[in-house]
């Protein structure tokens, strides 16, 4: 860019132009420089030795060494790559490369002036040492003004950039701040840190000031004319997230996060990870650890089947059991849309021709035990249920035949196929269960647990809470209020859940049907409760436009308080830090069997509640 009028080019181009030629003229610029700190660091030492006072015959001896000086200096850089390109201007593996060039170049001329005795040294023997160091200090300098020079001209800038307050003073915020500050393309420009850490208070990231904790948001943004707060700790739980969903709306700040770690590509935190703020983040993220060595022992290579396979939970297991290379994946599901999806998903096509889709209501016995018997599954993994509460707590009867008697089906017809392992999926609402949808799917794990002891095979249920973004949960009729403009309505303002992304859930699953012995119920840990209301009030609060919140009551068969173990159930980890094991005492499937749908709702209803309270049977 050239200046208007006569006046030659502008500031801005002629310092462009400069770093155009440095940076084509490295190698030699670097050398020269190097050179140049050389004969000015050996200048400096022999006259501080000689008090500024040095004689004619001291300079004569300089002389002699400074060549040697130089020519080292430039074969042990050229050694340790620091006149190739190698490393980044400023970087410690540079420092690194220059120290030891330095020591290399000090100890030749050290011992070259200790060898030539004309009658003496040529110069005093500190004059290396001390010129070694000088020069050490130059070069370290002159490649620091350097590195300075570029990233400033790398600073983002344009009308249209955001300024940004950064919380957390940690690794994840001193990466993001580094990212933000090289890239000229960013649409953001840090201007302040934030952290809780007292220790911090001082402390500066490439210019960037810690100014104060999280009280100070709202100061803060005022001062620095902020646009924006990022959560620059991608360990960022819950609680601290909703809190600071609050402050920013206060102080007129947008919100953005950065990803858990598991979703930050090689553990890097760059600008294009920061995003807006998810209901997941919201809810708290769980850093779920899974043995692949152990689920691969159990899926690769084996004929699996999945019940429920176009539901949320079923479609999620489809897509990460098909990538353990199973022999074969069997979905079966009575919805043919959804069989559609979950095969457009897996493969990229739907053309509904494959035999690993099957139409099947698993209501339907004979039609069960006719695929289990020509299929012969290995692995069975029962998601099918139906789960709706309030719907069961009218319809009781739809429960037995779905969730108690299809499910008993299954078990026996998996026993006859020689299926080696049974993974049933049950809900946190099965711990001691008060409605019919819970104690429907405690009958559940009972049976399976009865089968898992009658074969000694490790047939075992998997027991967690609410997933997010499954269809019919609070979150999806949540979002569905807002884009009608409200009301959102909550039960109860006290009324707490778990919650887990659908992903995280079945990664635990699927490690639960490794771990699992005959017959135990493995619970899955969700972290802590959510509050309903404390949700529904953040997510209002982010809405475009005005949205109220209505309480509407507990329903019947509703918990105020959820809890993912009962209370005679033992919190026990023995082998998955997030997964605990608990026992269930097995149900004779003939009591089950004995249940008359014929008797009215009511009466169905308490004959579900009386077969959970049933003793073990043997």
């Amino acid at each position: 860019m050239t200046a208007v009028g006569g006046d030659g080019p502008s500031a801005e181009a002629r310092e462009a132009r400069l770093f155009r030629l440095l940076e084509r003229h490295r190698t030699a610029i670097q050398i020269a420089l190097d050179s140049v700190a050389w004969v000015l660091a050996l200048l400096v030492a022999l006259l501080f030795r000689f008090d500024l006072r040095p004689s004619a015959g001291d300079f004569g001896g300089l002389l002699a060494i400074v060549p040697l000086a130089v020519l080292a200096q430039v074969v042990a850089g050229l050694s340790a790559g620091l006149y190739t390109g190698r490393w980044r201007f400023g970087s410690f593996e540079e420092v690194a490369a220059l120290v030891w060039a330095t020591v290399v170049t000090t100890g030749v001329v050290f011992l070259a002036n200790l060898w030539v005795q004309v009658p003496d040294t040529l110069v005093p023997r500190s004059v290396p040492i001390a010129g070694g160091l000088a020069a050490l200090v130059l070069m370290a300098g002159v490649r620091y003004a350097w590195r300075l020079g570029l990233e400033r001209r790398r600073r983002p800038t344009g009308a249209d950039l955001q300024r940004l307050l950064v919380f957390g003073a940690g690794e994840g915020g001193a990466q993001v701040i580094a990212a933000m500050l090289r890239d000229p393309d960013s649409p953001y420009l840090p201007v302040a840190l934030l952290d809780d850490d007292p220790a911090k208070r001082n402390l500066r990231i490439m210019g960037v000031p810690v100014v104060g904790t999280r009280a100070a948001v709202s100061r803060a943004a005022a001062e620095h004319d902020a646009d924006v707060l990022l959560i620059a700790i991608p360990s960022a739980g819950a609680s601290l997230v909703t809190e600071l969903s609050e402050v920013a709306t206060t102080a007129g700040l947008d919100l953005k996060v950065l990803p858990p770690v598991r979703e930050l590509f090689g553990g890097q935190v760059g600008v294009g990870d920061i995003r807006d703020v998810t209901t997941s983040d919201l809810l708290g993220r769980h850093e779920v650890e899974t043995d692949l060595e152990s689920i691969a022992g159990y899926l690769t290579g084996r004929r699996v089947l999945v019940t429920g396979a176009g539901g949320s939970i079923g479609s999620e297991l489809c897509r990460q059991i098909y990538c353990f290379a199973p022999s074969e994946l069997i979905m079966v599901d009575r919805d043919e849309s959804a069989l559609h999806a979950v095969q457009l998903s897996i493969e990229g096509r739907a053309l509904l021709d494959s035999p690993d889709l099957v139409l099947l209501d698993i209501r339907d016995a004979a039609a069960v035990g006719r695929l289990l018997g020509e299929r012969r599954p290995e692995v069975v993994f029962h998601a099918a249920a139906l789960k709706h509460l309030p719907l069961l707590e009218r319809h009781p009867v739809e429960a037995v035949k779905t969730n108690v008697w299809a499910t008993l089906d299954l078990l026996e017809a998996s026993v006859a196929a020689g299926v080696e392992r049974f993974v049933n999926i049950s809900t946190d609402k099965a711990a001691d269960p008060a409605s019919v949808l819970g104690n429907s799917k405690r009958i559940g794990e009972r049976l399976t647990a009865y089968v898992a002891h009658a074969t000694g095979s490790p047939y075992v249920s998997v027991r967690f809470g609410n997933v997010l973004g499954s269809r019919g949960s609070v979150l999806t009729t949540f979002q569905s209020q807002i884009e009608r403009g409200g009301p959102m309505t909550v039960t109860h303002p006290d009324a707490t859940r778990y919650f887990m992304t659908v992903e995280e859930a079945v990664q635990l699953v699927i490690q639960a049907g490794a771990i699992g012995s005959p017959g135990e119920v493995l619970v899955l840990d969700m972290g802590e409760p959510v509050r309903i209301a404390e949700l529904a009030r953040v997510l209002a609060a982010r809405a475009e436009r005005t949205i109220t919140v209505e309480f509407t009551g507990l329903r019947p068969g509703e918990k105020l308080h959820e809890a993912l173990l009962a209370s005679d159930e033992l919190d026990c980890r023995s082998v998955h830090p997030l997964i605990s094991h608990v026992g269930a005492p097995p149900l004779d499937p003939a009591a089950a069997r004995a249940i008359d749908l014929g008797a009215g709702d009511e009466a169905v209803a308490r004959a579900l509640a009386d077969l959970c309270l049933q003793r073990a049977s043997a």
